[in-house]
């Protein structure tokens, strides 16, 4: 007999995944006879397994059509945002039940904590979540040796606004200690090797478009701290148990922010900004390499 269907759409990207742990966590408690699929980027899939959460991952791009394979789901869970289009998006699929905000009653607050969102969803919902369910295995490969023991700066981020200055990176970088490696994707990499040169580190310590996923979480297992902005790799220290500075802005810690923890730091100059603006925030700009250099 074939397992009944269960899709949790969620195509976004890595911060957005490890946030999303806690609900999907409660979905495999809750649905434990169905065959949990998680919809979001194909190159996310090696970390959603380290979740235990989900059987498989369907490559989907955000708001665009989900493949058949997906549609006739006995249990469709909108984990992607508040709609309507996300919503329909998985309404159009055809589930027998669907879970989202803006369907039965379920309502979106602005200003919630990320985690919290997706578990009060479930939880009104019917499907008990807990929102400190955010550990996930460290993946089962040898981290890069020059991570071994290192402090972690990664000075890229998503959006301009959430990107601190390189030369105070690179300030930050030569106040961390004798063993540090410069992380990021691929299209960060030239950042990352001005942030090392300037920081006078040698050309092995720059991770930034030499690792895949998975070598990067294992590099974060590794690490002795991670050092960086409102980004996908500060979830990742959360989700490693890893020691953590991160700088935030123009977001609150209050919507994206670690749970409270001595390991992790956060750094906030209290002023809101634009997340999608082109420049440094003001309030990211706010914060010193004094400030940082001294809760390392």
């Amino acid at each position: 007999m074939t397992a009944p269907l269960l899709v949790a759409y969620r195509a976004l990207g890595l911060g957005d995944l490890l946030t999303g742990v806690p609900a999907l966590r409660a979905l495999a408690h809750a649905f434990p006879e169905h065959r949990r699929v998680l919809a979001a980027p194909r190159g996310l899939a090696p970390l959603a397994t380290l979740t235990g959460a989900v059987d498989a991952v369907v490559d989907a791009a955000p708001l665009r059509p989900l493949p058949e394979a997906l549609h006739g789901a006995g249990v469709a869970v909108n984990l992607h945002g508040r709609g309507p289009q996300s919503r329909e998006l998985l309404q159009a699929t055809g589930p027998r039940r669907l879970i989202s905000f803006g369907h039965d009653g379920r309502v979106w607050r602005v200003d919630e904590h990320e985690v919290r969102r997706w578990c009060r969803l479930l939880a009104e919902s019917g499907v008990p979540a807990d929102p400190g369910d955010l550990r996930i295995a460290p993946p089962p490969i040898a981290p890069p040796e020059v991570a071994r023991g290192a402090t972690i700066v990664h000075p890229g981020a998503a959006s301009e606004a959430r990107r601190w200055p390189a030369e105070r990176w690179a300030a930050v970088a030569r106040a961390a200690g004798p063993r540090v490696v410069v992380t990021g994707v691929g299209c960060e990499r030239r950042l990352a090797l001005e942030v090392a040169a300037a920081a006078g580190l040698p050309g092995d310590a720059v991770l930034a478009g030499r690792t895949s996923l998975l070598e990067l979480a294992a590099a974060v297992a590794a690490a002795s701290r991670v050092v960086c902005g409102d980004t996908g790799i500060a979830h990742l220290a959360t989700a490693l148990s890893t020691r953590s500075v991160v700088l935030f802005g123009p977001t609150p810690p209050s919507e994206w922010g670690p749970p409270p923890d001595p390991r992790h730091v956060v750094l906030w100059a209290g002023r809101r900004g634009d997340p999608h603006g082109d420049a440094p925030d003001p309030g990211l700009l706010d914060i010193s390499v004094e400030a940082v250099v001294g809760v390392l």
